[in-house]
Parts: C-alpha cells; structure tokens; sequence
C-alpha cells in the first residue's frame, strides 16, 4: 500500500508543504484507511465469535474452570439453571472452613457469567480470598412452562445444597445478586430467610416506581406503551418464547451516544489496542438468550408495572406472602448515580416502601447497608475491574464484620488508607466505615414524591385494562398465526442479532476483509495523536457524542412531561377508579395497625431483658456505648474484638458472639439510660481484678481504630465509673471488739426498672443475713 503513495525527495518538502499541512494529510489518510481495514476485520471477528457463541449448547463467559453439582432440569419444578462449583485458577487454594461465595447470574437479556468473565471479578475476588466459589447461571432457552416462582424454587434448592455441603463452617453462604438476579434472590431469601448469610445486591432494582425527575427515563417505559400488553404480544408473536434482543435494546436506548457512536467510534481510534477488549465485552454483550412468555409477563406485571415486591404484595401459588421484611440476613445494596438503569432510587425506594423509621428495622431484627457510587455506570457496578478491587473486595473482606453489624440502616464508604492521617492502623489498602442512617435521610436518595405514586398507580390500572382487551381481541388471531419456525426467523432479522450476522464469515462480501487485513497489519503506519487531522478527528467526535447526548436529553425529557401530563390527569385517574380520596394508592406495609402492634409488642419484649445477663454482656454493652451505637465505626474494632473474643468468652462461638453484639444494640437502642445504669448488676459477681481485666479488654478493642474523638472518651470515662460501682468493697481490718463479726456489705445498687429489679439477685452478708434497713423492692 505504501509503494503506491510516492513522495517526494525529503530536501524539497519545506519548499513544496512550507507549514506540513499536505505531510499531515497524507499521513491522516493512509492511517484512516488502515484503521478502517482493520476496524472491519474486529467486526467480522465480533460475527464469527457470536456466531459460535449462540450456538454452544451452553454458552458462558465465566472465566473459571466450573462444575455441575445441580441440573434444574432434573428439578421437581424443571427450570434452565444450574448450580456450578468454581474451581480456583491454578496455583490457587480455597479453605472449605471459610465461609462459601455464591454468585447469582442477571437474566435480562444477556448470556450467563457476567459475575466471573475477568479475573477481577466478584468470584475473582472471592477466590483471592480463599472462599469456596459457587455460582448460579443458566441456558439460553427456558424449560416449556416455567415460572418466576420455579426459578425462585430453584436457587433456594441451590442454596441448600451449598449449606449442607459447608455445614462444618457454621457460616451460611454470602450470596451476590447482580441486576434482575438481586430481586430474585430477594425473593428467595424472604421465603427461606435460614439458608442464607449476608446479601449483596449490585445495581439490582426493587422498586420500580422511585426515581428522581430528569434522571430515571427507563421507569416511564412502561406508562408510554400502555402497560403489559406489548409484553404479551412479542411473547406470542416468538411462539411463547420472548427475545431478550428486545431488553437489550432498551437498554442500548438509553444511551444512543455510546451505543451508536463513542463505543464504536472508541474501537476504531484506537484499533492497535482496543480490540481484544472489545471482543472480550461483545462476547458477552451479544450473547442474547430468551425468557419464556408466562415469565416475563409475570416481571413485567408485577414488578416494572405493578411494583408490588417492594411492597409485599406478591403471594405465591401456595399461599405464602413475598414480604422482604421476612429477610433475616443482612442485606447490603450497591448502587450507582452514574446508572441509568438501575437508579439509586429503584435501587434502595423499598426500604422507605416497608419501613417508617430506623425503629421499624430495628424491631423487625434486619441490617441494611448501602453503598451509593458516584460514577460508574450499571455494568461497571459488577463488571469494572476497579470497582471489584475496591469495593466489592472490602465487601468480600467484611462479611462477617456487616453479618455482626446491629440491626439498623447503615450508609458504607470505601475510603483510601493511603489518604488517610491513621494509615499505619489500617491493614489493606482501602477502609470501610459504616454511619448510622435514618430514613428521612435515605429519602435524599430515594427522592419519594406522593404524586408520581398516583400517576403509577393509574399505569398500572391502564395497563390491565389493555392486557384484558388484548387477550380478548388480538390474541387468538396472533397465537394462531404465530408458529416456532416463524418465531426463529423473527429472532434472527432483529437487528441487535442481524447485525452480528452481516458482518460475519458467513457474509460473502466480507471474504476479502481478513487478507486485506493481515496485508495492512504488515504494513501497519500508526499516526501520532499529535496529528493535526486526528486531532480535528477527537473534536467532531467530541461534537457528535454532544449532539447525540443532547438529543438524548430532549427526548427524555419530552417523555418524561407527557408522561407526567397524560397520567397526572384527575380525569384519567378517576377512570380508572383511582379518584377517591379514601384509595390507597401505594401499600405502605409499615405504617398498617397490625405492624405497629407488633413493633409494640416486640419493644416490650425486649425491655424485660435489660438487667439479664452477665459480665460478657456488660463488656459489649460498654463497647457499643463508646463507639456511639455501633459495635465499631470501622472494620478494625471488630477486627480487635474478634481476636480477643477467646479472651473475653473462651467457649463461645462465632454465632453466639454475633447473637450477643446483636442482642445488646437491641437493649441500648431501646432504653439507652436503664440499660447502662444496669451494667453494675451485670457485674455482680466479679472480683477487682476482673472488673480491671475487662476494663483493659475494652480499652484494648478501641485502639485499633487510634486516638479517641472527645465524646467518645467521655462516654468512656462514664463506662469506667459504672465499672467502678460494681467494684467489691475491700473489707476493714475487724477491730478486736468486733471479732467473728462479717464486713458490712456493698451498698446495693438499685436497678434502672422494676423489671430489672426482679431479675437482679440481691447481694446478701457473710452469714446469709439480709441487710437492714435495704431496699426491698
């Protein structure tokens, strides 16, 4: 190629191109030309790769050597998923006493092994760290039949199998949700709270109504085409199977500037680098898988329509109410304000949807965690490299510290040791510190606003109007038309498949692609980005991305007005019978009478263990008072506390110290005042030393995080002076007119509340004589 393009003598270009403009050009061209060349040759390898991905009987982009434990096909209720043990990649070991990692794969769309297809990945991470691996994908065609509630079945087989293969660890699985597997397992844990451990749901949507104004256009789908029946119609149209071609799409929608420019245009301009990586990516992205018809028409109805997971309005065909609140594990949700699909608001809306205060969680025994990045995108959430060395790495490091966190609802942060005054005290390079939070707080985040929950409310009342007329009219015609070799052909000309397919071996026109290709990479003439005409090149591109973005706005918020405009109309409303004051528009399961009673009930219950107890009890209840209601404000008290945990309670296990951080948050949360003025009866008993020995233990568990803030050494010296109270008195040398006479007793010290009074054993002399003149109560 550069044998055709003579050029003349190097003495007389500064006569003939005095500025180089005609050098620079010459060289842009030829450069445009080879990276054209090779730009093609990356999309005919996309095609080849997609083509020989969809037709694997089960295509994965795991990248980790698996096993199959489980077949939900061989299931009772038959479903397209499988349980799979992740080996370790070579040179690598897991301890099988660690606590088991189980990784639940999205079905949204997109093939199996999002979770695990980089080596910094959530598995990878995991494996690092030692955990036994597992992970739940399935195959691209469902079983005839199946259901949401099947696959639902399925994990919780799954995860009892995982349980009973690590009962020795004494620890439940950790289980990581990404996407649409987040509600999923939800769902799951909620009706088999006992098998699980701590949760991680990553970008996974919950509440499907929430959303800040201007920033969450994919909640407004729904309204702006009628509701469920154009669900209904794809699904029979694919001859009960429906293309996730078509989510994918969507989600492509939402971002036209990256899906019909920057990706493309970022592979074309840096052609010499950027292919392995984007092979590596469209290799998963173009695995599109379907999902059968009674499937999604159950998602779509009951969950991005009709929001009733977030508000325990789904029941199960044998009775049993999905209520979140029924989740015993901790749950830990990661979010993103760089998503578009999964907003912060759908992310975390259920617990305000379930909750009316920090009191209702605390009462119901659940810890909920949150983690909101400021930047990365929905896949960055569980795909980046840099986000699962940093934050999904401190989540895996953590867990048993987030299982022993309190109830309540906590706000996480990831910061750099490397930036921090105290980064000798901090052993890995990040840090993660947990801050109590309300949830009038959490609504900065949630962003609630009462009139949306009505305009919804009207979607979903519209959308089962349009679904009912559906079936009547449309449906009997579109079933009897439809046929399975129809349904393949309409799957193979949607153009996120076609695409893939054109530019492919199997394309004629594209057999001179690959020797045109290898003849450039030999003659390969990369340009400098100093070229005048490639930086001209970055500026329209820059310009083009800008314009589609702004497009983008427009139409987003064009939507959004009309959707607010059309289903904000009293009219309408009315209707669709939404026009009464007295409707409840949104179930707020928090706030019904039968919930408050029992929140009632349980405050009571717990009152009357304030004074029971011991020495163990009094030591973390001291703790949580200095450390300002948590067990720690960072991993590292925990860390301190665990290890000298064998100090503290020698025959204790980790569960049972888990129960007793728990159980003292509860009390100090109830009654703050009683339950510290109870510790000195919870020392009855201990000699001086002990009382010193404890004291010292204490003080040694809040070092590990340095000096302490001056409230927190107030509350300490505070803990000192219960301690002292509860010190023996030293008894008097006898004088010898009162030889054979016992010491006066200790005076006693009065329990906060008649209940711990009766709970409380009274001291009594030498001689097992009452005290005059004591207190009798």
């Amino acid at each position: 190629m550069n044998s055709l393009m003579p050029t003349p003598p190097t003495a007389v270009l500064p006569f003939v191109d005095p500025f180089g403009f005609g050098r620079a050009a010459c060289d842009y061209w030829r450069d445009a030309l080879e990276r054209s060349m090779l730009y093609m040759d990356v999309m005919r390898l996309r095609g080849n790769q997609y083509l020989e991905h969809i037709e694997q009987t089960k295509p994965s982009v795991l990248g980790f050597e698996t096993e199959v434990l489980m077949d939900g096909r061989e299931l009772p209720r038959p479903v397209n998923y499988e349980l799979l043990r992740v080996a370790p990649p070579e040179g690598g070991v897991t301890d099988p006493q660690m606590r088991p990692f189980v990784v639940v794969d999205p079905r949204a769309g997109h093939g199996p092994g999002i979770g695990g297809f980089k080596p910094d990945s959530e598995i990878g991470i995991a494996l690092r760290a030692g955990h036994p691996c597992y992970f739940i994908g399935f195959l691209p065609y469902p079983v005839p039949g199946q259901t949401v509630e099947d696959v639902v079945e399925a994990e919780i087989a799954f995860l009892r199998h995982v349980g009973e293969r690590h009962q020795e660890t004494c620890e439940k699985p950790m289980v990581v949700g990404n996407c649409q597997a987040g509600w999923q397992i939800m769902m799951a844990a909620s009706l088999e709270p006992d098998l699980f451990g701590p949760i991680l749901i990553a970008g996974a949507p919950l509440s499907y109504w929430a959303g800040e104004h201007g920033r969450a256009p994919m909640r407004y789908t729904g309204g702006m085409s009628g509701g469920s029946w154009m669900t209904a119609l794809l699904s029979d149209l694919g001859a009960g199977l429906f293309d996730g071609a078509f989510l994918v799409q969507n989600f492509e929608r939402l971002n036209p500037a990256n899906t019909w420019w920057h990706k493309q245009y970022r592979l074309y301009s840096r052609i010499d680098t950027e292919a392995s990586r984007y092979l590596e990516f469209e290799r998963w992205w173009g695995g599109h898988v379907v999902l059968g018809g009674e499937e999604i028409q159950y998602i779509v109805d009951n969950l991005f329509v009709g929001n009733r997971l977030s508000t325990a309005q789904l029941v199960t065909s044998d009775g049993r109410r999905i209520d979140l609140r029924n989740v015993r594990s901790p749950v830990v949700v990661f979010c993103s304000r760089g998503d578009d699909i999964t907003p912060p608001p759908q992310a975390l809306g259920w617990v305000r949807d379930l909750y009316e205060g920090v009191e209702d969680i605390i009462a119901n025994e659940q810890t909920i965690v949150y983690c909101v990045h400021d930047t990365t995108g929905h896949l960055g959430i569980f795909v980046s490299g840099s986000v699962s060395r940093k934050e999904h790495a401190e989540f895996t490091a953590n867990m048993d510290y987030i299982d022993v966190l309190p109830p309540g609802l906590y706000e996480t942060t990831v910061s750099s040791a490397a930036e921090r005054s105290d980064a000798e005290l901090i052993e890995r390079d990040y840090l993660l510190e947990f801050t109590p939070r309300t949830v009038e707080e959490l609504d900065r985040e949630v962003q609630h606003c009462p009139e949306d929950d009505t305009r919804f409310a009207t979607v979903a009342r519209i959308s089962e109007i349009n679904l009912g007329l559906y079936r009547l009219f449309l449906q009997p015609w579109i079933r009897a038309l439809a046929t399975p070799e129809s349904a393949k052909w309409m799957r193979r000309m949607h153009p996120n498949r076609l695409g893939y397919r054109l530019l492919s071996d199997r394309n004629p026109l594209m057999v001179p692609v690959p020797v045109l290709a290898e003849r450039v990479r030999a003659e390969r003439h990369p340009l400098g980005e100093d070229n005048l005409f490639r930086v001209i090149e970055s500026i329209v591109s820059d310009q083009i991305t800008r314009g589609l973005n702004a497009w983008r706005d427009l139409r987003d918020s064009s939507i959004e007005r009309l959707f607010l405009d059309l289903y904000g109309q009293p009219l309408l409303q009315a209707l669709v019978g939404l026009g009464g004051d007295a409707h409840v528009h949104r179930r707020r399961p928090g706030a019904e009478p039968e919930h408050l009673r029992f929140i009632e009930r349980r405050q009571s219950e717990l009152r009357e263990h304030i004074a029971e107890g011991g020495h163990h009890e009094a030591v973390m209840r001291a703790l949580i008072h200095v450390l300002g209601g948590a067990p720690a404000t960072d991993e590292r008290n925990f860390k301190r506390l665990r290890t000298s945990r064998s100090e503290l309670e020698p025959a204790a296990s980790l569960a049972d110290f888990k129960r007793l951080v728990r159980d003292q948050f509860f009390i100090l949360t109830l009654d703050h005042q009683a339950a510290l003025e109870a510790i000195p009866a919870l020392l009855e008993g201990q000699t001086a030393a002990q009382i010193d020995e404890h004291l010292a233990h204490i003080e040694h568990v809040l070092a590990a995080s340095g000096e302490l803030s001056e409230h927190a050494a107030d509350r300490f010296e505070h803990i000192k002076a219960l301690f002292a109270q509860a010190r023996p008195a030293t008894p008097s040398l006898p004088s010898p007119g009162d030889a054979g006479t016992a010491p006066a007793p200790a005076a006693a010290i009065k329990p906060a509340t008649a209940t711990a009074a009766r709970k409380t054993k009274r001291a009594k002399p030498a001689g097992g004589r009452a005290p005059e003149g004591g207190d009798k109560s």
